[in-house]
């Protein structure tokens, strides 16, 4: 086996599964520091709209938009699962 073939098949594939866990932790951080980041900056997006919709009480904006953000971590969160699963063929997510 030459060195290109040991790091890319065995230590790449070790180093990069806690990389992955942390991306995918870091990702819910992302998706509510934007709430913040976007009203004080006043920028444009998911995040200031979701908070003047729920600063005039839009409920309907506020659930959509509740929604949208829990379908994208979940969306997230499972691909996460699946690239942890591809890494490690060792775990399994069986009903035991």
């Amino acid at each position: 086996l030459n060195e290109f073939l040991v790091l890319t098949r065995h230590a790449l594939r070790n180093a990069l599964v806690p990389a992955v866990t942390i991306i995918g932790l870091t990702y819910g951080g992302l998706l509510e520091g934007s709430v913040l980041t976007e009203t004080i900056f006043s920028w444009p997006g998911l995040g200031r709209y979701l908070a003047q919709a729920f600063l005039t009480l839009d409920l309907n904006a506020v659930v959509g938009g509740t929604m949208l953000v829990a379908l994208t971590f979940s969306v997230v969160n499972l691909a996460v699962d699946i690239i942890y699963a591809f890494l490690n063929p060792r775990i399994t997510y069986s009903q035991s």
